[in-house]
């Protein structure tokens, strides 16, 4: 590993997303001490990139095709990490699981799906453990925050009261930015492979379909699928579209770690959408596209005209829309005698774009840079058993991210 070429290769770094890495990983790359290139298929668009990021040379880019093992096998070769962005993974990501695994390279990706990851697990966690490679899955706004808030929250009431919480909830308080054309690609070929093979869907709504043991049966509740109003937040809620990510992610987090908190402790998240009439009204207001996602069926004119009107993977907003976005998130931690902590994490830039760049970036890094100071685990992991606290530091420390501990309120 210590005699790679590279620490770190951005794979499908001419891609919207891929190209944002780029971009952010040249800004630090001096400070954080790392050598790295860019790789993809289309030689003539990784060199139009380089010249545009005055920290590559002409010679770095890396040649590989999704569907040529050996070439990217090769690629794995030169690198200690490879940072994928290349979606959707159940159609582009088999291959280079793979490799890494076969050449000893770690792993990270945006991957918010389920099924894709649980067939990934199921077939290649053995030999990565022995291989000792870290592959960290869902590394961008889906499930970083999640995951390390959930982390942050249980250390800050150990440390406050020698217990940790039962009961996590997260609410999404506000948001300004939107999703990736890679994200919606994600979701429209889910949702075609799920009819083609109705198991998918059984993998996707399992509360626990990615805990190392899928027997395993908790007191978790079903993701919110309606409007009700929340006692814990003192407001309307409404169902948060990537809850069925994010959940199984703290969950998968909480069993890898020997369930520290309790084999029943649970975990949620849900929209905030405010109190009274209005805050109701909000809520519906969110349901109702949900509504229009889950009618959308593969070939229908609805899908069609989801397709022509949402943005094609490659596609994004200007940067002075990306710059603008930000994101805010409040944790409700419950005690066993009912008491309710509270804690915020904001976030600055798109949180589908800017912000996602970012963390795959610095959970990158870490995997390169501070290997010999991570938790001594391998095989498929997730952010807070891949790298914990020193993911949360780099964060706060340049990603534009912060957490707040607000206590005990009520």
């Amino acid at each position: 590993m210590e005699n790679r070429k590279y620490d770190i290769v951005v794979w499908g770094a001419t891609g919207f997303t891929g190209k944002l890495v780029a971009e952010y990983l040249d800004k630090i790359a001096a400070e954080s001490k790392i050598s790295w290139a860019v790789a993809g298929r289309n030689k003539e668009k990784l060199l139009e990139l380089i010249e545009r990021i005055p920290g590559l040379n002409e010679g770095d880019y890396l040649l590989a095709d999704s569907f040529d093992l050996s070439s990217l096998k090769e690629m794995c070769r030169n690198a200690k990490v490879v940072l994928t962005t290349v979606g959707p993974y159940a159609k582009y990501g088999d291959n280079l699981v793979e490799a890494c695994i076969a050449e000893g390279t770690d792993y990270c990706d945006l991957s918010g799906e389920v099924h894709w990851m649980r067939k990934m697990i199921d077939r290649w966690q053995d030999k990565a453990k022995k291989a000792g490679v870290r592959l960290v899955n869902c590394c961008g706004f889906d499930s970083v925050p999640s995951d390390m808030g959930v982390l942050f929250m249980q250390k800050k009431v150990m440390e406050e009261t020698g217990e940790y919480f039962p009961s996590i909830s997260m609410r999404l308080k506000n948001a300004k930015g939107g999703f990736s054309g890679g994200t919606f690609a994600s979701m429209f070929n889910i949702r075609e492979d799920a009819e083609k093979d109705r198991s998918i869907y059984k993998v996707i709504m399992r509360r626990y379909s990615l805990n190392p043991d899928q027997e395993f049966d908790g007191p978790d509740k079903r993701d919110l699928r309606t409007v009700l109003y929340d006692p814990i937040a003192r407001s309307w809620i409404a169902p948060f579209i990537m809850a069925t990510i994010n959940t199984r992610i703290v969950r998968r987090s909480h069993a890898l770690e020997g369930f520290p908190y309790g084999e029943n402790f649970t975990y949620d998240e849900a929209i905030y959408c405010g109190k009274g009439f209005r805050g109701r009204l909000r809520g519906w207001g969110y349901i109702l596209p949900l509504g229009v996602v889950r009618a959308a069926k593969p070939g229908s004119l609805l899908n069609k005209l989801l397709r022509w009107y949402l943005p094609d993977p490659g596609e994004g907003p200007s940067a002075e829309k990306r710059e603008k976005g930000w994101f805010r998130l409040t944790f409700y931690g419950k005690t066993a005698d009912n008491r309710i902590a509270e804690a915020e994490l904001t976030g600055q830039g798109d949180p589908g774009y800017s912000a996602t760049a970012r963390m795959i970036a610095e959970c990158a890094v870490c995997l390169a840079k501070d290997r010999h100071q991570l938790p001594d685990r391998s095989g498929f992991l997730t952010p807070a058993t891949a790298i914990g606290d020193l993911l949360t530091k780099r964060l706060t420390t340049r990603g534009r991210m912060k957490f707040k501990w607000k206590g005990f309120k009520r």
